[in-house]
């Protein structure tokens, strides 16, 4: 989404091409929890705005971004529902730190996007873009369909298993999930506090870095990189790729090497299936914690799919969590450990399972996102190409804990230019 306006009237131009951006698509993506009086609202936000920075070189970085907020982050002046029936009074707190840090850089907020149930699998009525009869994805259902439909510029996003990374492939557009508690889960509702994460997605890896050092209290600027090393894993993990994504990878990474780039096939989660079964019990387990009180009073109203977790869950012991919690370190000491030895600065791999399926029942299988938000590495979506079916598929780049800003600036790079000819 590309808005224009270089004088006073800077922001009521964007208002104005936002509000007949949303006139046009929202009513069949429905991205964006519904909110009456929205355009009267961010116009008297922008008075705020351009009241409080009149100066334009005095601006903070992200002065007037239009953004999109999911529905399990608190902000003030939105209820919070959660994608759930539980009432907003219920979950209400502080605003999230992540969404506080956007504001005071500049941000304006759209609206909350829609969200699964708890960001579960318990769907909303978010439609992709790019066809609406199949999902956009989820748990950031609605973020990463704002930014296909061009209804926002930058949405936050979470994710558990593949929240982000998934529904950015499905969408075609850039979601980037941040090394494990680099940006602050203050302030949003959890699901497994153990695997949470919160990232922002865009159209352009720029514009989710521009986010991100904004997100990132501990931000580096200016990271030097050189061309990448990538590891392809090999064993079982590729195997739950459907053909055609198998097929996609594989040309995607004949690109990359005849661009240049060294490619090596390392042999990774030689124990999938269990690390698999761990990362399922540690969800149930947390979210079973979580929300205790809130299902013991409101249960009734969960998802089926949602109320089959927390019972799982309330089944596993707190000696046991802790002890599969213990994995998620163990899985990030094995991969860098593997990093080390092949002399590797990046892993490929499919983004997805494949492209978005056909209705919306079902937000996608996160099964290729699952191991490296487990062992909580930074990891980031780019689209890739164009299924069969005309929609997008996308390559999924992950790199050593806490190297966020190497990982969008190789993103940003010759390495992204490769993967996206």
């Amino acid at each position: 989404m590309n808005f224009v306006g270089s004088t006073v009237t800077y922001l009521s131009e964007k208002i104005d091409q936002l509000e007949r951006r949303f006139a046009a698509r929202e009513a069949d993506v429905l991205a964006f929890v519904p909110e009456p009086g929205r355009f009267e609202r961010l116009r008297r936000d922008a008075a705020v705005l351009e009241a409080r920075w009149p100066n334009p070189p005095a601006r903070p970085p992200l002065f007037g971004l239009l953004v999109g907020v999911k529905d399990i982050f608190r902000v003030d002046g939105f209820p919070t529902h959660a994608g759930s029936q539980v009432p907003p009074e219920a979950l209400a707190g502080a605003e999230a730190l992540s969404v506080t840090r956007l504001k005071q850089a500049g941000a304006l907020i759209v609206g909350k996007t829609v969200t699964t149930e708890f960001a579960y699998f318990g769907p909303g009525p978010t439609r992709n873009p790019l066809n609406l009869a199949h999902t956009p994805g989820g748990s950031s259902s609605g973020s990463a369909a704002a930014i296909a439909a061009g209804l926002a510029e930058v949405t936050l996003g979470t994710q558990t298993i593949g929240s982000i990374v998934r529904p950015a492939s499905f969408c075609g557009v850039v979601g980037f999930k941040p090394s494990y508690e680099r940006v602050s889960r203050a302030g949003v509702i959890p699901l497994s506090p153990s695997l949470d994460h919160v990232g922002p997605l865009a159209t352009t890896v720029a514009e989710v870095a521009r986010a991100a050092a904004v997100l990132i209290a501990d931000w580096r600027a200016d990271v030097g990189v050189g061309a990448p090393v990538i590891g392809v894993p090999g064993g079982l993990y590729l195997q739950r790729a459907d053909a055609e994504m198998r097929l996609h990878f594989a040309q995607v990474i004949d690109r990359l090497e005849v661009a240049g780039f060294e490619v090596r096939r390392v042999a990774a989660f030689d124990d999938f299936d269990a690390l698999a079964a761990r990362n399922q019990a540690i969800v149930a387990g947390d979210a079973a914690r979580v929300h205790a009180i809130w299902y013991g009073q409101y249960g009734a109203r969960y998802h089926a799919r949602t109320q089959d977790l927390v019972t799982r869950g309330r089944a596993i012991g707190d000696a046991e969590l802790e002890t599969l919690r213990g994995s998620r370190p163990a899985l990030r000491e094995s991969l860098t450990s593997l990093m080390n030895d092949h002399g590797l600065d990046l892993w490929a791999s499919p983004s997805a399972v494949g492209a978005a399926p056909a209705g919306l029942d079902s937000t996608g299988d996160p099964v290729m996102n699952m191991p490296w938000t487990h062992a909580g590495l930074p990891a980031i979506n780019l689209p890739s190409g164009i299924a069969a079916n005309g929609l997008p598929l996308g390559l999924q780049l992950v790199a050593r804990f806490g190297q966020d800003e190497e990982l969008l600036a190789w993103a940003a790079g010759p390495l992204g230019a490769a993967v996206s000819r």
